[in-house]
């Protein structure tokens, strides 16, 4: 049931990405933008949080769940260093995920050939 509900949740983040694409001249950018930029709200408020404990990977891997990260990571940086935490907690938080994507990045372009468009 686990992986239903994420697949569903997933699937529901994903519907509303391509209307966004297929229905607005907003880029595609600015959509990915706009996701991180709500779920920093919604995580912030703390809304997001019980979307994750329901869909468990299907809310936390999206852009949606990276917003609400920052968001944590600021929160509770904040508890911790004063107002100093704004702006290291969601650094702090999302380190481990950026530094994946930064090397996987790395490693792709040294096995592939990246060309420009």
């Amino acid at each position: 049931m686990d992986y239903l509900k994420a697949f569903v949740v997933g699937g529901i983040i994903c519907v509303i990405g391509q209307i966004l694409i297929d229905k607005t001249k907003l880029t595609s950018a600015r959509i990915l933008v706009l996701f991180v930029v709500c779920g920093c709200i919604l995580g912030g408020l703390g809304w997001y949080q019980k979307l994750v404990e329901f869909a468990g990977a299907g809310a936390s891997v999206p852009l949606f769940g990276f917003g609400n990260t920052l968001a944590r990571g600021v929160m509770s940086e904040i508890d911790e260093a004063g107002v100093m935490g704004i702006f290291t907690g969601g650094l702090k938080a999302a380190s481990g995920g950026i530094t994946v994507a930064i090397v996987s990045a790395f490693v792709m372009a040294c096995i592939f050939d990246p060309k420009e468009k």
